[in-house]
């Protein structure tokens, strides 16, 4: 299952966000991992380079086979110690308690159940684990953008690989077995309005 078309183009179409600052809080963000981590939706590896040494055990999970042979392309190309795992949020294949962190950047929008998602992520978090997501969401400064976010929704998910621009992603992780420990209001640089509200934070099970 996948893409391949949007797989072939994602590096490309992300490219300007990604040298207007994203990278950078991409960098910021994965400074707080640690141990044993697992990245969700890895997409083709643009947060790869960011983890620190602190990292001793990295599991980059994907879904979509397209993007994840590009993602074992970069895994292989950066030198690092990484095992590449096609599977989605909603299913992870690993035991209980197994990572120190989880990691989403951009993600949370895309998957097809992200209450399921993030019970999934609470799963395979030992006790004081954190999950560090980096995610775009629904307007809250006003109505207007969140009203065109409902709009458009279903034609901007065929254009840009099934992501939902509405999600109140914050509310989404209060509600799931993890407590939110920061949650950071900002924008992406070089994005479209009904994608520019972001939002940067960790979580923790308790």
């Amino acid at each position: 299952m996948g893409n391949p078309v949007f797989a072939a183009l994602y590096d490309r179409m992300v490219a300007a966000n990604e040298r207007a600052g994203f990278d950078d809080r991409r960098a910021e963000l994965l400074r707080g991992a640690r141990g044993a981590t697992l990245e969700l939706g890895a997409g083709t590896g643009l947060n790869l380079r960011h983890y620190p040494a602190v990292v001793t055990d990295l599991v980059l999970a994907e879904p979509d086979r397209h993007m994840a042979r590009r993602l074992r392309d970069r895994v292989a190309a950066a030198g690092r110690a990484a095992e590449v795992v096609e599977a989605p949020a909603e299913r992870l294949p690993f035991e209980d308690a197994r990572f120190d962190t989880a990691v989403v950047t951009l993600v949370l929008c895309t998957v097809d159940d992200p209450a399921r998602a993030l019970s999934e992520i609470a799963r395979v978090l030992r006790p004081g684990g954190r999950l560090l997501f980096l995610e775009h969401v629904r307007a809250s400064a006003g109505p207007r953008l969140a009203r065109w976010q409902d709009r458009l929704e279903r034609p901007w998910g065929w254009v840009a690989g099934g992501c939902h621009p509405n999600r109140d992603t914050v509310a989404a992780v209060e509600a799931s077995p993890l407590s939110v420990e920061s949650a950071e209001p900002g924008e992406m640089p070089k994005a479209p309005p009904l994608v520019r509200p972001l939002v940067a934070g960790v979580a923790v099970r308790e």
